[in-house]
């Protein structure tokens, strides 16, 4: 198999005859471009250091059998896909489950070693009305706008390449208290194995440094942001976002506290708004460490997934999220294996985001 050329990985409906209109518009979109369908989930080729493209037809229900087998040999490491990078199409013959199954299709193949672009999805409600915007702005009917997000799409997936550079900064953003928290504890192993590799920033969010977004209008948003600035000014607009600038990864600091992220990192994220308006992130990674007092550490970072991967645009570097369970403070540095978890997280980081590694 050429490692040049595109994998489509063709998940079928379930439903006779559905899935007609996501096989149009892959026809249309991968004209003239070099790609191999597999649909058979249970002989699927070595998929590893391969440009993947996962595409989905999802019923009115947000149930696809194939998928479910997907999900179950990425899940138990019967399919590696280290080296990968992956896009997802998903088109949907209803107005919901579109976004939710490509999330958790998208945590999986990172977790199985797949990188994923900065917004690697594109969507298809049974109405495609959730294109009414790009086909105004397109000039073109809902159809038009569907397929040409598909070729942008591949059009990335075939040619972009995350960029390391020689000592990258990493940008760590938190809202925990330093002597309390697992999650900061284990971000301290963390950074202490990254040695001089990288530079470090480290931006603290807590005790309401951080206003959520108020929804200003998009061209009240867009002025502001054009100029660098926030209407609410503040924390964000003199720090955070030159901090982003500068960076070449976020890494978010995730204590689960109630099945989600926590209010200061939302706020994080939804203010950053003003800034995409003016940007991408393609070139910009993101990485995650989730701690969970008892379980739902993969809702969290699915969240990360969805706001910052599929959202924001940032890139998703290989298993992206250290994901642990502890609930006493300081539990989380005495858990079975921790030490070699947290080696391998901090080589992923380096991985990633440096030319070459440089030691302490």
């Amino acid at each position: 198999m050429d490692a040049s050329e595109l994998i489509v990985v063709r998940l079928n409906a379930d439903e006779p005859g559905g899935g007609a209109r996501l096989d149009r518009v892959l026809q249309a979109a991968l004209s003239g471009i070099g790609h191999r369908f597999c649909s058979d989930m249970d002989a699927l080729p070595d998929l590893r250091g391969k440009r993947l493209l996962f595409a989905l037809a999802l019923g009115a229900y947000g149930v696809n059998t194939a998928c479910a087998k997907l999900l179950r040999r990425l899940r138990s490491n019967a399919l590696p896909l280290d080296g990968s990078v992956s896009a997802l199409l998903v088109d949907g013959d209803g107005e919901l489950y579109t976004k939710s199954s490509a999330s958790e299709l998208a945590l999986a193949l990172n977790a199985a070693g797949s990188a994923l672009l900065g917004r690697p999805l594109v969507e298809a409600t049974g109405s495609l009305q959730n294109f009414r915007i790009q086909a105004k702005n397109l000039g073109t009917d809902l159809m038009g706008a569907y397929l040409a997000a598909v070729r942008e799409l591949v059009g990335r997936l075939q040619g972009e390449v995350f960029p390391r550079r020689e000592t990258p900064m990493l940008l760590a953003l938190h809202a925990s208290n330093h002597h309390t928290s697992n999650t900061m504890q284990l971000w301290a192993q963390v950074r202490e194995r990254l040695g001089k590799s990288c530079a470090v920033e480290e931006i603290g969010l807590r005790n309401g440094a951080v206003s959520d977004c108020s929804g200003c209008p998009y061209t009240a948003c867009l002025h502001f942001g054009e100029s660098g600035r926030c209407f609410y000014g503040g924390l964000m607009q003199d720090e955070v976002w030159p901090a982003v600038r500068r960076c070449s990864a976020v890494m978010l600091l995730c204590p689960n506290y109630n099945d989600a992220l926590s209010a200061n990192l939302t706020a994080f994220i939804n203010r950053m708004t003003g800034l995409f308006r003016q940007t991408r992130f393609y070139d910009k990674a993101v990485f995650a460490i989730v701690v969970s007092g008892y379980s739902g550490g993969d809702i969290v970072a699915r969240q990360v997934v969805d706001a910052m991967n599929m959202n924001k645009s940032f890139f998703l570097p290989p298993r992206f999220a250290l994901m642990e369970t502890a609930n006493d403070p300081g539990e989380a540095l005495t858990l079975p294996g921790i030490d070699a978890r947290l080696d391998g997280f901090a080589s992923r980081i380096q991985e990633a985001l440096c030319i070459q590694v440089k030691t302490s």
